[in-house]
């Protein structure tokens, strides 16, 4: 597991209340707080996407036939582990109250 990965699974994965004056505050604007954490969560679900689709295609089996498909100990892992992680949406909440998201305005 990457250290990014480690860092993000200690992201609570239960929804909670937010302070949104203290999200405001950090832009000066609710709605451009809102699309910095939207666009960095697009980010982190494309990136788990094809990770995870990354892992599972080495098990996979190439065949012409429907023969009976076997399960796989290990897929079944990976996925479990990925069904665990927090919601994108809430990586990208916990990175921007920590300060950990570059953005900047188009002047």
């Amino acid at each position: 597991m990457s250290t990014s990965k480690r860092s993000l699974a200690s992201v609570n994965p239960l929804v909670e209340t937010r302070d949104v004056i203290a999200i405001k505050n950090k832009t000066g604007n609710i709605y451009e707080s809102i699309v910095v954490m939207s666009r960095r969560a697009n980010q982190l679900a494309v990136n788990m996407k094809e990770e995870l689709h990354r892992k599972l295609d080495e098990f996979t089996i190439h065949q012409d036939n429907l023969e009976e498909i076997h399960e796989n100990k290990e897929q079944i892992e990976i996925s479990r582990i990925y069904e665990r992680m927090a919601n994108p949406s809430l990586q990208s909440l916990t990175e921007f109250n920590e300060d950990k998201i570059y953005y900047r305005k188009k002047s």
